[in-house]
């Protein structure tokens, strides 16, 4: 498929208050700020780190067609949040320098200190973040007022000049999950050069918010989101996404009038993961008009129309979309046998159940066919 999902190999969260404290194996993953009270002299700030492998992002990047465009995003998905200001804003940066994850929970009694801490690149003794000397186009940010030097360092800009960076800013009434566009940070990877031709190795993301050590009890807020340790079908994920679409209709009518029959083909309805089908949209009017003609009006195959055909994924458990109709990576493509879409089933989670739908807009409608076209994807 056109939007392919990477999972990660390794998280952790670091909290300023616990600067030695390793959250490796927690369920959760936040970027939070919390002020206990005026002048408190220990509020806590938490950050995340995320690493994605380098091989998997550039096997997924090599099945993006020379002449197709691609861009990648950060996702992860809320499981819980209070106290957002409505410019509350998360920034996501390139990490600078390798780190452990460990295998700590939040509060464990003693603390775990075999990873990544505010205060430590890996165990606890091991290497401090470099912080006042971080080295060339890199940086980091902490108030010496309120935590303990660390948190983190990060890459300033990349070739040319470009961010090494994405946000996003939180409102009443959006989506709270993270949807963050880092092509920039993961091209800087896969190039190996970056500022001044200084390479900008993949050391995985920050996620933090960009508002921190605020002294006011009434501005709290509180991110948190499911990690790669969840036990629900919510993980984080780096969505790559490219433009597949071809259009050639052959001796192919369009579809261009209502009511309309569209049914999935070669679904067999179990893929092993590490198929790639080939999906093939049947369509045509409801009610054929008819004609003289000596084959049947009923099993003539015609093109949905091109630009407005898109189709999505959904979770059949949960009725969450999978992969959104997207006008840009999720169009429906066409050659002489009719309409179709390909799938890249390792980018889905196994032993779960998808469904698939389509949209289309005809004669200035637009209509979504959700039909029963069901899936499952297994461990190969």
């Amino acid at each position: 498929m056109a939007v392919y999902k990477i999972f990660p190999e390794k998280d952790a969260t670091i909290y300023s208050m616990f600067p030695n404290m390793n959250t490796g194996l927690d369920p959760q993953i936040e970027a939070t700020l919390t002020t206990f009270a005026p002048n408190d002299p220990n509020p806590q700030v938490s950050r995340t780190l995320m690493k994605f492998g380098t091989s998997t992002i550039q096997n997924v990047v090599n099945l993006v067609p020379e002449s197709a465009s691609w861009q990648s995003n950060l996702r992860c998905f809320i499981s819980k949040t209070t106290g957002l200001d409505l410019d509350t804003t998360v920034d996501v940066f390139a990490v600078s320098g390798s780190w452990g994850m460990g295998t700590g929970y939040y509060l464990d009694s003693p603390i775990t200190t075999d990873g990544v801490s505010w205060v430590w690149t890996n165990y606890s003794g091991s290497q401090k973040w470099n912080i006042q000397n971080p080295g060339s186009n890199v940086t980091g940010s902490w108030d010496y007022q309120y935590a303990p030097q660390g948190g983190g360092t990060w890459y300033v800009t990349g070739q040319n000049g470009q961010p090494l960076s994405g946000s996003q800013v939180y409102s009443y009434a959006q989506d709270k999950d993270l949807n963050v566009n880092v092509t920039n940070i993961v091209n800087a990877w896969l190039s190996g050069s970056g500022f001044l031709n200084t390479p900008v190795v993949n050391e995985g993301f920050i996620i933090k918010q960009r508002t921190e050590w605020v002294d006011n009890i009434n501005v709290q807020p509180e991110i948190k989101f499911f990690s790669v340790d969840t036990n629900t079908i919510y993980p984080p994920c780096l969505e790559i996404k490219w433009d597949d679409f071809s259009y050639e209709t052959g001796s192919l009518s369009v579809l261009n009038t209502l009511p309309a029959t569209v049914t999935l083909a070669e679904n067999p309805g179990v893929f092993y993961s590490e198929s790639i089908n080939r999906f093939r949209v049947n369509a045509r009017p409801t009610y054929p008009p008819r004609v003289w003609q000596t084959g049947s009006a009923y099993t003539q195959n015609y093109a949905l129309p091109s630009g407005s055909t898109m189709w999505a994924i959904k979770d059949l458990d949960t009725n969450e979309y999978v992969v959104d109709f997207d006008s840009s990576f999720t169009q429906v493509s066409c050659d002489a046998s009719g309409s179709y879409f390909d799938v890249h089933m390792s980018g889905l989670q196994t032993q779960r159940y998808y469904k698939i739908l389509i949209q289309t807009t005809i004669d200035s409608s637009t209509i979504v066919f959700d039909d029963q076209y069901y899936f499952k994807v297994v461990n190969g």
